[in-house]
């Protein structure tokens, strides 16, 4: 369902989870776990309840503004690792970091940055992602 190359396609799984989510109808997995997303970032439902204006959206660097659907692609990106402990330290890292911040939220939040600095390596260096340095910028964080 949320897999594929069209990004209009793509962005309207975010809208439609959330306006299911607000008219209490039934959601698939993904759509419950992305409407729980959204939902754990108010800063975003008023992007999400406006799908002419913002599906099509863009966000540069030169904007300042984060891009809803890469910060939470990125929080799905976490869930995904802890589901499947994929890679294979992630989960006690991730357990660890949790207990320091006291948040879980905050912990994906800081875990993201790791994330984020890995992908973007490996695509300025045309290479496959980097796992362990991936896990190496997490061990940093406790």
């Amino acid at each position: 369902m949320l897999f594929g190359q069209d990004r209009n396609q793509l962005r309207k799984v975010y809208f439609q989870s959330w306006d299911k989510f607000k008219k209490k109808l039934p959601l698939e997995p993904m759509e419950s776990l992305i409407a729980s997303l959204i939902g754990q970032h108010p800063e975003y439902h008023a992007f999400f309840d406006n799908i002419e204006l913002n599906q099509e959206r863009d966000f540069t660097p030169e904007m300042g503004q984060t891009n809803p659907f890469l910060h939470l692609g990125m929080h799905i990106s976490i869930q995904e690792q802890l589901g499947t402990q994929r890679p294979a330290e992630i989960t006690s890292l991730y357990q660890s970091l949790c207990k320091k911040t006291g948040d879980a939220h905050e912990a994906e939040h800081q875990m993201m940055e790791c994330l984020g600095a890995m992908l973007w390596a490996a695509q300025s260096n045309n290479q496959q992602p980097d796992e362990t340095t991936y896990l190496e910028c997490i061990k940093k964080l406790l």
